[in-house]
């Protein structure tokens, strides 16, 4: 009986099948262990957050991309047999998972597409945030909004189907020209020197922002030569009108598109400081509402005699 059950076993251990199968196990194991040691080595060298991400990822998918070259090519004189099996299953199953098709296509457009890459800040799905990973199946942001306002981070981390590449339109705050236009209005007082607050407001806003002005002209400049779209102006410009309560006066600017609230405080402050050193020339406007009491009324009543 254990000669018998040798014999058996000798044959289960030289059945093309099994040692098909030892290899390829054997064959993803050295594939797995090489993937680990070369994203060790080189993730240790580099010091961008960004590359590094980028480079764990391409090491990650070549190695899953030999495993896949390597079952393929161990078991290529049975996959014949299978063909027909694979076409009836594939129907269904396409049917089945067609939105993990779906967000596998999208994932495939946005490595390929330059719809948004790590970093940038994305409006996706409706969800609007920064992307901080970008999977096969699932972008993921750490949500900014709702409830925060300014476009500041209120801590929620949302994965968002690639499907939706396809189906909604995506709005990249950060792609290829990484700012933002802005702006904020002024109340001034009807009364005040209007030529003074709008030279204290210009001079405000280019000592505010004449620091990122060049940046975003050269960046802007490569905008245009790349798609049709006018040469728009960069540098912070105001704007004046007259309404029924003030002199409305308007600061448009580019800035970071991180730096919007910030921006915003510094302006303001800087115009409360300039306006209060004016010594009244230049006063900021406010609705004012005034009750005026109603007097007394005093009625007299006389009969006929």
């Amino acid at each position: 009986m254990i000669e018998t059950q040798w014999k058996t076993f000798t044959a289960w251990l030289y059945d093309p099948t099994v040692g098909k199968i030892v290899a390829v196990i054997a064959g993803v194991l050295v594939i797995t262990l090489m993937t680990r040691m070369v994203g060790t080595v080189l993730l240790a060298r580099i010091d961008s957050i960004d590359t590094r991400y980028r480079l764990r990822k391409l090491v990650n998918a070549a190695g899953t991309l030999a495993a896949i070259i390597l079952i393929t090519v161990v078991f290529s004189n049975k996959l014949g047999n299978l063909t027909v099996a694979f076409g009836v299953a594939g129907a269904g199953i396409a049917f089945a998972l067609q939105e993990v098709i779906a967000s596998i296509a999208g994932w495939i457009a946005v490595s390929f597409g330059n719809f948004y890459s790590v970093g940038d800040r994305v409006q996706l799905g409706g969800i609007t945030g920064d992307v901080i990973d970008i999977g096969v199946l699932r972008t993921t942001l750490m949500e900014t909004g709702q409830w925060v306002k300014a476009d500041l981070y209120n801590g929620r981390i949302v994965r968002v189907a690639n499907s939706f590449v396809f189906k909604e339109p995506v709005f990249n705050y950060s792609g290829d020209f990484p700012f933002l236009w802005d702006e904020i209005t002024v109340p001034v007082k009807y009364g005040s020197d209007y030529k003074l607050a709008r030279e204290i407001l210009q001079k405000i806003a280019d000592d505010a922002l004449g620091g990122i002005v060049p940046g975003a002209k050269k960046t802007w400049h490569e905008m245009v030569i790349k798609y049709r779209i006018e040469d728009a102006r960069i540098e912070p410009i105001v704007t004046l009108i007259a309404n029924d309560n003030w002199l409305e006066f308007t600061i448009r600017y580019v800035t970071d598109f991180k730096r919007r609230r910030l921006t915003k405080d510094i302006l303001f402050t800087r115009i409360m400081e300039e306006f209060d050193a004016t010594d009244g020339k230049v006063s900021l406007a406010s609705a004012t509402f005034h009750l005026v009491e109603a007097p007394v009324l005093n009625v007299r009543m006389t009969g006929n005699q």
